[in-house]
């Protein structure tokens, strides 16, 4: 019988509950339960979780519901597009305007369609903003920026605040899986041919040995480069993903969305003081 005299920390008891629903959900009569809305905020009153926190995370997981899709592409190379989301405080109508603003005059990208709830951008294809994205090397720098779309979508969660999902397509596993597939062909065919030949030439009768070495050969070199070629793709989304949570950060933070001044500015102010005004043209340096 459990001792209702003991206490738990916050640690321990958010451990216990995420344990106790993996061991419910294991089971096969839990799988199929379900539970109301106001049940959900009942339990959490009765367990001590502020409804506040309760509903921006309702609103969170809802924007992702489990499940995975499968494919062997999908498995090796990562998604084709990373999807982030936030609940942050400001209007839908606010937030639509900042973000437009950052994606169009920040990032360089040409909006395609803009509603209350959808806004979706990909790369401007004038020679103005091209010619820009090039001088500041922003494709090189800023994956957003260089993404083959970017989709924002709003949600209004209740008065002050929004959920904000990001969807980014960088356009970059098709070149990544060509690239594995090619290295991998060119790769394990000149190592299946160099181990068959090796063991042809050991006397006759070697020949089937020497097919099926060859071929073993040839097939791991051509999984192991795909492998890696993979693991290379799945790095790049982890950086996409890091620069759409910065992105939420700062909107969470209610901070502004550009990004702070080169180092060799912040430099100048701090050592030049007074004449870093006429060589920056900007505001008076800190003191």
């Amino acid at each position: 019988m459990a001792d209702s005299s003991r206490s738990l920390s916050r640690k321990d008891f958010d451990e216990v509950i995420r344990r106790a629903a993996e061991i419910a959900a294991s089971e096969p009569e839990g799988r199929e339960s379900s539970l109301t809305e106001a049940e959900l905020f009942r339990i959490a009153r009765e367990v001590g979780l502020d409804e506040r926190h309760v509903r921006k995370a309702l609103v969170e997981v809802r924007a992702h519901p489990s499940g995975g899709r499968d494919g062997v592409f999908h498995i090796l190379y990562g998604p084709e597009s990373i999807i982030t989301s936030r609940v942050v405080p400001g209007s839908r109508e606010d937030l639509a305007a900042v973000l437009d603003e950052f994606m169009v005059g920040g990032q360089l990208l040409q909006n395609v369609r803009k509603s209350p709830s959808v806004l979706l951008y990909r790369p401007a294809v004038d020679w103005a903003s091209q010619v820009a994205r090039a001088a500041s090397s922003t494709s090189k720098k800023y994956y957003v920026a260089s993404s083959k779309r970017v989709e924002i979508r709003l949600e209004t969660v209740d008065e002050t605040h929004t959920l904000v999902e990001l969807e980014v397509e960088p356009g970059t596993r098709g070149d990544y899986l060509l690239g594995g597939i090619a290295g991998g062909l060119g790769g394990g065919g000149a190592v299946g041919v160099g181990v068959g030949l090796a063991l042809a030439a050991l006397g006759p009768g070697a020949e089937a040995i020497a097919v099926a070495a060859g071929m073993a050969a040839g097939s791991g070199i051509f999984g192991s480069l795909c492998w890696l070629s993979g693991r290379a793709h799945k790095k790049k989304l982890l950086e996409v993903q890091a620069e759409m949570e910065g992105i939420l950060d700062r909107l969470e933070n209610e901070e502004s969305l550009e990004p702070p001044p080169p180092s060799w500015k912040r430099w100048v102010r701090r050592h030049f003081h007074g004449v870093a005004r006429e060589i920056l043209g900007d505001e008076d340096p800190p003191g």
